[in-house]
């Protein structure tokens, strides 16, 4: 398993984080996603051999958001 921490833009409330938390959690590989409003990151535990950190960026900006 690995750990990456996205810095997120474009969230604004307990609502962003919840539907970003879905969306990451939902991708193959994700074992788990912890997602805080400020400083605004996405902190998301994988396997390496399922997804990587672009598929984990892309999903965040197709969420809406900008991974910064």
């Amino acid at each position: 398993m690995a750990t990456t921490t996205i810095p997120v833009g474009g969230m604004s409330c307990q609502k962003c984080v919840a539907s970003l938390t879905g969306v990451l959690s939902k991708l193959p590989g994700v074992e788990k996603t912890e997602v805080v409003l400020e400083p605004g990151q996405a902190t998301v535990t994988y396997d390496p051999a399922q997804v990587d950190e672009a598929r984990l960026r892309e999903a965040v900006e197709d969420a809406g958001f900008d991974a910064l």
